[in-house]
């Protein structure tokens, strides 16, 4: 298997000409911090499917949801190439992340991202172990290679290519994250939340996250912690329009959970931020819409 830290913006990935001769065609590798990714040589659906299959028949990891963000934006009248992304979690690995620094959570569980970028080119794409690093500080943790080796084995496998790995230099600890102090207990600020979320008409509930149980399910020990995974296609459509890599960023996630003292927070990660990671342009009015949003939801369960 290889892996390579990226020292530049493309990587070559041999074609067939008609003769039977083959040529190298560069193929632009998007340059979003932290991120892996992998060129196929496979179709998309081919692609997808490999990695689904790999996930499923793991009996050491669960498929938490598969979001197809193409049908979404169909659905909202927009259009989008085909980009799905697969949400996953092994709470033997994770739980132990989320143990040593539990906002870690709000980057869990995994996500496997297959597209087609715009020149028909289909890249697998996922977060590499150095972002949780970068981003949370957790380079400490024993599970980490095994985390490393299942995400490149699941990558290599679906593209039969080598994994290139963005730098993440540039990801600062806890960069992008905002947490607002709840005045309700842990049940009563995941309630208001979700009650939220489920009276908006504009928002879909994709999948809910319940760390300290998936813990609880191996023998591990972790604080209460709960992720509630939603979206809205109206809005989310156009930043992936702009910058295709912000699917492995979406749908949105907002964060339950009980620090070391007891004291209740709901987190998220600031849409601005994303527009940074994945350089989005054109889009500030929709990242603000967004960001009031989240903010209105956290405040509003944390009251």
């Amino acid at each position: 298997m290889m892996k390579k830290i990226l020292l530049f913006s493309g990587m070559f990935l041999l074609l067939a000409c008609n003769d039977g001769s083959q040529v190298e065609a560069e193929v632009q590798i998007p340059e979003t911090p932290g991120a892996a990714f992998s060129v196929s040589d496979s179709n998309f659906n081919t692609t997808y499917n490999t990695i689904l299959d790999a996930l499923e028949d793991n009996p050491n990891s669960t498929v938490v949801a598969q979001v197809n963000h193409t049908s979404n934006a169909q659905n909202a009248g927009l259009t989008l190439r085909n980009t799905r992304l697969i949400l996953f979690g092994n709470p033997n690995l994770g739980t132990p992340v989320m143990q040593d620094k539990p906002l870690a959570g709000i980057d869990l569980p995994q996500k496997m991202l297959v597209y087609e970028d715009v020149d028909g080119n289909i890249l697998v794409s996922y977060n590499a172990t150095d972002y949780l690093v970068a981003r949370h500080g957790v380079d400490a943790v024993e599970t980490l290679p095994q985390i490393d080796n299942a995400l490149e084995n699941l990558a290599t496998l679906g593209t039969n290519a080598e994994v290139t790995i963005n730098d993440s230099a540039d990801v600062s600890l806890f960069q992008g994250i905002i947490s607002t102090p709840s005045a309700n207990t842990f049940e009563e600020t995941y309630t208001n939340l979700k009650t939220a979320i489920q009276d908006n008409p504009n928002l879909t509930i994709i999948a809910e996250v319940d760390h300290k149980d998936n813990a609880q399910s191996v023998g591990l020990d972790l604080a209460p912690m709960r992720v509630i995974i939603f979206g809205n296609p109206s809005l989310g459509t156009p930043l992936m329009q702009s910058a295709q890599t912000t699917a492995l960023d979406l749908p949105q996630k907002m964060m339950v959970w009980e620090d070391a003292d007891g004291s209740v927070l709901v987190t998220f990660n600031l849409p601005f931020y994303l527009k940074e990671r994945h350089d989005i342009t054109d889009s500030d009015a929709t990242l603000t819409q967004i960001q009031t949003a989240l903010e209105n939801l956290a405040t509003g369960a944390a009251q």
